[in-house]
């Protein structure tokens, strides 16, 4: 087994895991939505994105702006919610949360094309 390859893929799935978990739940309810999770869905993300840019495949290339997109969604979402709290000084709520929601939907979105296309990877290596 290679520990590399075992490596990769849980960062993958752990960002998808993640980033699920945040996105999961009521789009007007902040109580749903942990910035704990999201501060670790930021950090997996990446964490897997570091991990693919050794990779010179086209399937290499692939992973690294799927992981690209998913960074760029979650940073966005969290310069809305850094601007909201910090800035203006209110609490997350109403548009400023449904719009953290949709970019973490977004990068949702690209992690699940990582995992696919890990699967499809590991299913069309031969032994």
């Amino acid at each position: 087994m290679n520990s590399e390859k075992v490596i990769f893929a849980f960062f993958i799935v752990l960002a998808l895991t993640l980033n699920f978990g945040f996105f999961l739940g009521g789009m007007d309810d902040p109580s749903h939505h942990n910035i704990y999770e999201f501060f670790a869905a930021i950090v997996v993300s990446l964490i897997s994105t570091v991990l693919k840019v050794g990779d010179r495949t086209h399937l290499g290339a692939v992973f690294l702006a799927t992981s690209l997109v998913a960074d760029l969604q979650l940073l966005a979402a969290a310069v809305v919610w850094g601007f909201v709290s910090h800035v203006y000084g209110q609490e997350l709520q109403g548009h400023a949360l449904a719009t953290v929601i949709s970019l973490s939907g977004g990068a949702l979105l690209a992690n699940f094309i990582s995992v696919i296309l890990l699967v499809v990877d590991t299913m069309t290596v031969k032994r």
